[in-house]
């Protein structure tokens, strides 16, 4: 089983920019409904996915930082990164099967 990454400002370059496969990265927080129903597919989705995708999480509260360099202005919000880039952004509460099918049009 494929564990979700927790990520903070310090580890945010290391994980994600520098990574070598694609990056899913969802901005959450936990007082945030929609962010705790996408905090429970993020283990089924890092599953599924397997090695092809690293799946990971980033709290905004509690790593202010990172958040604006991405303009991550609502949550949950999730940003596929391939090479170190931003290539796709998805905000919004969506489903499983919506996250799903945007990482595979988008070549995961």
């Amino acid at each position: 089983m494929s564990t979700v990454v927790t990520l903070t400002d310090a580890t945010f370059d290391a994980k994600v920019i520098k990574a070598t496969g694609p990056v899913l990265v969802s901005f959450l927080a936990e007082w945030s409904g929609p962010c705790r129903i996408a905090a429970k597919y993020l283990p089924e989705i890092a599953t599924e996915f397997g090695t092809r995708l690293t799946v990971a999480n980033h709290d905004i509260d509690q790593n202010p930082v990172t958040p604006p360099k991405y303009k991550v202005e609502a949550i949950p919000t999730h940003l596929l990164f391939k090479s170190g880039k931003v290539v796709a952004t998805k905000i919004g509460p969506w489903s499983k099967a919506q996250i799903v099918e945007w990482l595979k049009a988008n070549g995961v």
